[in-house]
């Protein structure tokens, strides 16, 4: 092989392949750490263990709530939720900022938000929730009740079916401003129930409790409403879709056809004497 030949593989020889970066996996790893931590939440709500409250809690009352082995439970999940909610808003911008969006975090990412804020608020409106007062009976202590809780589970049904259905179609269902207040009030609403659980013992008839009654109408009516832009698309679209059908059925539909003289009729002329009693009237 002479020089020349040399120099020619040498320049068309392929170089090493480029290895891919790190930044593809970092937003699927924060994804996975927040469906991780969520399941942990769920677990460690699962062990609280209710407490008896009074109507008018004293001073000793307050300082036996920190002592209460749940209270340490409540502040851990409370802490574990915010850092999970931080991920959540870290992983989508990092994703659209190095352009590394991908099929697994679109089904895991909705997946790990669900199983972190539905799980919490089932957990909520649990029975390791309700504690006993002295002279009424037993309240739900985080405020949270069960339809509460079944409306929002239900929101989320529905607008994922809607977007499971309309989006195979090339409807746009991204999150607008209705579900980004939805999951930023339910994201502050969590660790505000557990913090308050855990050290304002929230009574009947104390500032605590109706705090945290009027928290809990406000997260829930949100919820509700923020399913009302993704059903008004829904219906918008199938509207057009009928409507277009119609169209197509309409334009197919056999037309009658129109009735044509026979030959005979058309090639029929009066005869001669027919014309000549004519001429004499």
């Amino acid at each position: 092989m002479n020089p020349n030949e040399m120099r020619i593989q040498q320049r068309v020889a392929p170089g090493p392949m480029p290895q891919p970066t790190r930044k593809v996996h970092i937003p699927n790893l924060l994804t996975l750490g927040r469906l991780v931590i969520a399941i942990v939440v769920v677990i460690l709500l699962s062990s609280v263990s209710a407490r008896a409250l009074r109507t008018q809690p004293s001073l000793g009352d307050r300082l036996g709530d920190l002592t209460h082995a749940s209270t340490a439970i409540l502040v851990t999940a409370a802490v574990l939720f915010v850092i999970a909610a931080l991920t959540d808003a870290l992983d989508g911008h990092l994703a659209r900022k190095w352009k590394v969006e991908s099929k697994f975090g679109r089904v895991m990412d909705p997946l790990a938000d669900k199983l972190l804020v539905l799980g919490a608020f089932i957990m909520l409106a649990g029975p390791g929730f309700t504690s006993s007062v002295e002279g009424i009976g037993r309240i739900q202590v985080s405020a949270v009740a069960g339809w509460m809780v079944f409306a929002m589970v239900g929101r989320e049904l529905l607008v994922t079916s809607i977007r499971a259905v309309y989006e195979a179609d090339g409807v746009d269902f991204a999150a607008g401003w209705s579900g980004k207040a939805k999951m930023i009030l339910q994201s502050a609403a969590v660790p505000l129930i557990l913090l308050i659980v855990a050290f304002a013992s929230p009574g009947p008839d104390t500032p605590a409790r109706t705090f945290l009654v009027m928290l809990m109408w406000i997260t829930t009516g949100v919820t509700l409403v923020s399913a009302g832009p993704y059903i008004w698309r829904a219906m918008q679209h199938t509207v057009q879709q009928q409507q277009k059908m119609m169209q197509l059925i309409n334009a197919h539909k056999p037309r009658k056809p129109t009735a044509m003289p026979s030959p005979k009729t058309r090639d029929k002329k009066p005869s001669g004497g027919g014309q000549a009693k004519r001429r004499k009237r």
